[in-house]
């Protein structure tokens, strides 16, 4: 008996030295200056010297480019496709690529546009994408930044520009990441909402509201009005779509847009700040103040007025309005198709979608709530940095878990990964947990006319309050449609049939009837200086491929269901490291033997790896379920 719980006891020792270390690591040629994970589930990573392309799940070096010196705004993966996009600063000259991200060829390159990308939006069908730039856009933390943005509208395919439109003002920017010692860092517009193109025009949110003509670049309509207020990221809430109207909010009030004409159907005024909206039925529920993330330092301050209003989308009519919630507020949910939850500083609250009414209240003892959402079980979830708690439907509470970040330490630095850690649930659609969420949290966009919009907010997602983050979260989510124009286009079609992933190639985009037509462009690999395709036969590289695409497929049926939180872990690990909390038991369900993770990292749920880097080694750490 006792040498049997000696070898047990060795063996836990065991497995808990081997979890300390890294899964894999690479050594790559200099300092790593940025990182972050992919879709197909691959880590791109920029040095001093070079751009990587790293498989998440071996750390096998997939291939390299001499980039020199880039920001971390300089790569951008298009959604939906198999691109990134690459800008670089040549002396005088400036150059954006277009990249194969499985095999890093060239698809096309251009030296119009100047600047680093910062928001995309773009409609794949059409073959056409709208970027937008900002030159210069570096600094140092706490120092207030404005820049030009500049849009170009281009060919997808060939990289072709149609048009360019230069904005008449300069705007504040926000600092990519917040932190101590960061000496001069890249700045982002992701304290603005990303421009969106549907039906065939382009809506860009930086100055007031603008549409183009998507093709032409011909201004439809213009209404100019400061989209944040007091320096805050984000008071403006995201537009909604419907089949009929998009609905945006700016100045207090909330515009319906016929999506044919482009004309204002109605306008409802003296909304308030509208920081969050939600279409159910006929009516447009509008979140007014909250909390939102000051730009100068990344601190999370409170604006009110604080309510929620009902309007209806025919008329734009207010039917009710809601303002018992006077000591801050989070985002709000649905709990049911009569219930809308939200909480303020003190209590859960429960409201009659139908009339605006207080139905019930519910001490919940969190402290600084941040966010709300509802489980798979249908109960309240409500938590902040370092504590969440789950309610049932009468209120009574199912459980309790606070994990207090590390003592020891810059009380800056370890709040800071605190943050991302339980800012990582938000990435892949966590409040789409319930299925009555996911059709009422602006997903009727995945279904615009092959739309496609990005922003840093899904990879710099550490850098905002949690109310932000849980108000937009539903919007991060992978389709299982893949617009290729590299590698992924050798695919035989049977492989195709067997990942389960639509793709759709230059040849079948060139029978549809969209004007100007799609040149082919044959990739060149020029620029590569190391890649894992020249040592493989063709049979293999169809095999990576293939494999890739299975992760693309297992990213698009992930749902967030753990909250991480950095703190010292108990007994047997008795470290630092990251523990998830399952949100559905409250259970300590997963732990990541880091105690020292940087400030970029990241997990892939995918293929449960945590990745952290150190000086010029990339890291991945098993991610051990209890």
């Amino acid at each position: 008996m006792k040498a049997t719980l000696f070898f047990g006891l060795l063996f836990s020792a065991f497995c808990l030295t081997a979890a300390a270390q890294p899964s894999w690591q690479a050594n790559l040629d200099s300092k790593i200056r940025f990182y972050q994970t992919t879709d197909f589930g691959i880590v791109l990573a920029g040095t001093e010297k070079s751009l990587y392309a790293i498989d998440g799940q071996t750390g096998e070096r997939i291939w390299r480019r001499e980039t020199g010196r880039i920001n971390e705004t300089s790569v951008t993966p298009i959604p939906g496709t198999d691109l990134v996009l690459v800008t670089r600063d040549l002396g005088d000259k400036s150059r954006l690529e277009a990249v194969d991200i499985l095999s890093g060829a060239q698809i096309w390159q251009s030296d119009k546009e100047k600047g680093d990308v910062m928001q995309l939006a773009g409609d794949l069908a059409g073959d056409l994408i709208a970027v937008v730039l900002v030159k210069d856009a570096k600094g140092n933390l706490g120092n207030e930044l404005k820049r030009k943005p500049v849009v170009h509208v281009l060919r997808l395919s060939s990289g072709e520009e149609l048009w360019k439109r230069d904005l008449s003002d300069e705007i504040e920017m926000m600092p990519s990441r917040f932190g101590e010692g960061l000496g001069e860092i890249a700045f982002t517009l992701d304290n603005y909402r990303a421009p969106i193109m549907l039906d065939g025009r382009l809506y860009v949110f930086y100055d007031g509201v603008t549409s183009y003509d998507a093709l032409t670049g011909k201004e439809k309509e213009r209404e100019s009005f400061k989209i944040n207020e007091d320096g805050l990221a984000l008071t403006e809430a995201d537009p909604i779509v419907d089949d009929t109207k998009i609905y945006i909010s700016g100045r207090g009030r909330i515009r319906a847009v016929d999506r044919q004409t482009g004309n204002v159907v109605w306008k409802a005024d003296d909304v308030g700040n509208a920081a969050e909206m939600v279409k159910a039925g006929e009516v447009l529920y509008v979140r007014t103040g909250g909390q939102f993330t000051r730009t100068r330092d990344g601190e999370a301050v409170a604006k009110g007025p604080f309510g929620i209003s009902a309007i209806d989308i025919k008329t734009g009519d207010t039917l009710w309005r809601y303002k018992g919630a006077d000591k801050g507020l989070t985002n709000f949910v649905f709990a049911d198709s009569e219930t809308i939850k939200l909480a303020d500083s003190d209590d859960i609250i429960s409201v009659s979608a139908r009339s605006g009414k207080q139905v019930a209240k519910t001490r919940h003892k969190v402290s600084k709530p941040q966010f709300m959402l509802i489980n798979e079980v249908g109960n309240s979830v409500i938590g902040g940095r370092d504590e969440i708690a789950s309610f049932d439907r009468g209120g009574k509470e199912n459980w309790r878990s606070k994990h207090k970040p590390p003592a020891r330490g810059a009380f800056a630095i370890i709040g800071g990964i605190a943050l991302r850690a339980t800012a990582l649930y938000f990435r892949y659609g966590g409040l789409a947990t319930s299925a009555f969420g996911i059709a009422r949290s602006g997903l009727n966009l995945a279904s615009a006319a092959n739309s496609f919009r990005w922003s840093g907010l899904r990879s710099r997602f550490g850098s905002f309050d949690l109310t932000t983050l849980a108000s937009n979260s539903a919007q991060n989510y992978v389709t299982r449609r893949i617009y290729s124009f590299g590698s992924l286009t050798r695919l035989p079609s049977a492989m195709n049939r067997l990942s389960g992933i639509e793709i759709v190639t230059p040849a079948s985009l060139r029978s549809s009837a969209i004007r100007g037509g799609i040149a082919r462009v044959t990739p060149t690999s020029s620029e590569i200086r190391e890649s894992v395709y020249d040592r493989l036969d063709p049979t293999k590289q169809m095999e990576r491929l293939s494999d890739y695409l299975l992760r693309r497929r297992r990213v698009s049926e992930l749902r967030s269901n753990y909250m991480y939180f950095f703190t010292d872990l108990d007994k047997p690990f008795d470290r630092k490291g990251l523990v998830g909390v399952n949100i559905h038991t409250g259970q300590d369900a997963r732990f990541v033997l880091d105690s020292d993770p940087d400030n970029h990292f990241v997990t892939d749920e995918s293929l449960d790896l945590f990745y952290s880097s150190d000086g010029n080694k990339l890291q991945a750490f098993e991610i051990i379920r209890r």
